[in-house]
């Protein structure tokens, strides 16, 4: 199969799945430059059918990233932009009255979709935050009593902005740990800045990503066929032991007042088998458990206002906690 023809056949193999989504992360690459771990991230909540929340200041490209991952898959895709004054029927949908039949019908709101963009989830109340909660956990919707399945694969895209407190509302912790990743987008090094600059004046325009040469390489097929594969990606007893060693680590530290759940050790069980696969592997290493730790864990974690004021950061804590945790071998 040739993954990068618009009309490419569902994957049959392993092989050919993963060759797929080594090619959509080279079709994002060609709208975002320099964020390679964020990419890798998304696939990998991709394959573990997971939810990731991207945080970064303005004008990093955190949109224009889940734009081209939607560019790159042959799914739906939809975009709400999250403002202080949506309601959660805005997202969920609601019953609306039809006066031909004197009855009321559903319709459906912009999550019944295969990836949807909550952009800026920080800017609405916590009333329509919680709107997703069942989405993104059940995967269903209940309007009036009846649940809604939504379709399969199904991922919530979120970003916000972490210097802008004003007129925000920040995420409670349930719906954080909803999120199988937290990935942070950093600011471009120096050459990367270059290389967006030179993009930008070779007629590179991000509103329309069809002409930057971006095109489908993905399909639900290829989707299904790798999360297949992950599935029989090989753990060991041992490593099961470190993931849970590693978040009972955080429980019992004194920087933290809240540690990892066991949903957090199973989410990080979960990304390093995805990503052990993705590098060629039908078996997890400790490696691949430390690579996705601070992304899968550092958004279950509550610092203490002690160790916050001493400049203590969840990515500090982890990486010590990485760092004296006995390591199988």
């Amino acid at each position: 199969m040739d993954p990068t023809t618009d009309n490419a056949g569902p994957a049959g193999t392993a092989g050919d799945a993963r060759a797929s989504l080594e090619a959509l992360r080279a079709e994002i690459a060609k709208a975002v430059v320099g964020q390679d771990a964020a990419v890798t991230g998304l696939v990998v909540a991709l394959l573990c059918r997971g939810h990731v929340l991207l945080e970064g200041v303005p004008g990093v490209a955190k949109t224009l990233l889940v734009r081209a991952l939607a560019a790159s898959l042959r799914l739906e895709t939809k975009r709400v932009q999250f403002t202080p004054d949506l309601m959660p029927s805005d997202v969920t949908g609601s019953l609306v009255y039809d006066a031909r039949s004197a009855e009321f019908s559903f319709q459906p709101g912009p999550v019944f979709t295969n990836l949807l963009l909550a952009d800026e989830i920080n800017r609405t109340p916590p009333k329509t935050q919680s709107s997703l909660l069942e989405a993104m956990e059940e995967r269903q919707v209940t309007v009036d009593g009846i649940p809604r399945p939504l379709p399969d694969p199904f991922l919530v895209a979120a970003t916000q902005n972490p210097v802008e407190y004003e007129g925000t509302y920040p995420l409670p912790e349930a719906q954080l740990d909803r999120f199988l990743l937290k990935l942070t987008i950093p600011l471009p090094s120096r050459q990367n800045e270059i290389d967006v600059l030179t993009r930008h004046t070779s007629g590179f325009n991000p509103r329309d990503l069809h002409a930057a040469g971006v095109r489908p390489v993905a399909s639900a097929a290829d989707l299904e066929a790798a999360r297949a594969a992950v599935a029989k990606t090989t753990v060991s007893p041992e490593i099961t032991a470190y993931v849970v060693d590693i978040c009972r680590a955080t429980r019992e530290s004194p920087s933290l007042s809240l540690g990892v759940s066991p949903r957090g050790a199973t989410a990080l069980l979960a990304t390093a088998r995805a990503w052990a696969w993705l590098t060629g592997r039908d078996y997890v290493t400790p490696d691949d458990v430390k690579a996705l730790a601070l992304p899968t864990l550092r958004h279950r974690v509550q610092l203490r206002p002690e160790a916050e004021m001493e400049g203590v950061t969840a990515d500090s804590v982890i990486n010590a906690i990485l760092a004296n945790v006995p390591v199988p071998r």
